[in-house]
């Protein structure tokens, strides 16, 4: 068989352009070309290479940003088994198994990660149970549960928050730590508080650069959170309240902040800026008992988290206006004294 040979009468028509130029050693062989040719062609100066441990590719150039992501998933997909003594993959990007990291986020169109072709290594989220050896430009991150992956450009991927706290994880440079967090949530790419839910998981919160960076971070998302609250009463025509105030009684303690208060109907809303995965009894301490405070004293506390803000404005609006509406029912509450916070 010569290098101008057709691979096998099966055609590859029916794989992407991608998928044609990456084809790992078994699925050359489902196409008629064996081991042995495909060692051949893969030699130095031949019209192939090897360019992970039984995955070729198909033409003698650099591999593109898309080949290498191909190539890393099917190396992962080819080798390893799993902790039962399951067959490996049959050379198809697995379902357990995702890009993550730096290369994530790129795909992700993060402008602060550096682009895919600069990328030295490629980092590929798997099940811990997975028996898979780095090599080449392939990294493994392991885990004991996978999240869901999201397909950018029919690649799986780590949702960004998980991505990035894979990424931050092999990260020095507090520069770009503080960048991509920020990004995070000024682009809208994901909350504040699932950012830091995965880094807290990750046990990354005892870094002091990326305890610098959660604070830049969390300052972003509330700024953000408290925008679209502005957006969502003035876009809902509700009435004007007074904004980011302070609650106290007449001569007596502080009851709390709250970040939109109604003075006639005695109803407030604030922004529960709280990570998903906080300890129940640790909200209890805070929000919880303000809130069960203010209510004893007649004040309606309508909650909103700043995810609820960016997917359902209208449905927080139609809370809100519930709640001014009610009031009209409810006895008078208590009076408090309100002051700028």
């Amino acid at each position: 068989m010569s290098h101008n040979t057709p691979l096998s009468p099966r055609p590859l028509h029916h794989l992407s352009d991608v998928q044609r130029r990456v084809l790992t050693t078994r699925q050359l062989r489902e196409h008629g070309v064996t081991a042995s040719v495909a060692a051949e062609r893969s030699r130095a100066g031949g019209p192939w290479q090897q360019i992970l441990p039984g995955v070729h590719l198909l033409h003698p150039g650099p591999a593109t940003s898309q080949e290498r992501l191909l190539a890393a998933l099917l190396y992962t997909a080819s080798r390893g088994q799993g902790a039962d003594g399951s067959a490996p993959g049959g050379g198809e990007p697995p379902g357990e198994a995702m890009i993550t990291g730096l290369a994530a986020l790129a795909l992700h169109h993060f402008s602060s990660a550096p682009p895919l072709a600069s990328l030295d290594r490629i980092d590929v989220l798997v099940p811990r149970t997975r028996r898979l050896r780095a090599t080449g430009f392939v990294r493994f991150v392991r885990a004991g549960t996978l999240p869901a992956p999201q397909y950018v450009a029919g690649v799986p991927t780590a949702p960004v928050a998980r991505a990035l706290a894979d990424a931050v994880a092999r990260l020095t440079d507090a520069v770009l730590v503080r960048r991509l967090l920020t990004e995070s949530v000024r682009h809208g790419h994901c909350e504040a508080t699932a950012v830091v839910a995965e880094l807290n998981s990750a046990r990354l919160l005892s870094r002091p650069h990326v305890v610098d960076a959660v604070d830049a971070l969390l300052a972003e998302g509330r700024a953000i959170a408290e925008g679209r609250l502005y957006d969502m009463i003035r876009g809902n025509h509700l009435p004007e309240p007074l904004w980011n105030v302070e609650l106290r009684l007449p001569g007596g303690p502080a009851l709390g902040g709250v970040d939109a208060y109604w003075r006639e109907q005695a109803v407030a809303v604030e922004i529960d800026t709280r990570a998903p995965r906080q300890d129940e009894e640790v909200w209890r301490g805070g929000f919880g008992r303000k809130r069960e405070h203010l209510e004893r004293l007649g004040i309606t506390v309508v909650r909103v988290t700043p995810k609820k803000l960016r997917e359902t404005p209208e449905e927080q609006a139609a809370v809100v206006r519930t709640a001014l509406i009610a009031a009209a029912d409810r006895d008078p509450a208590s009076y408090v004294v309100v002051l700028p916070r």
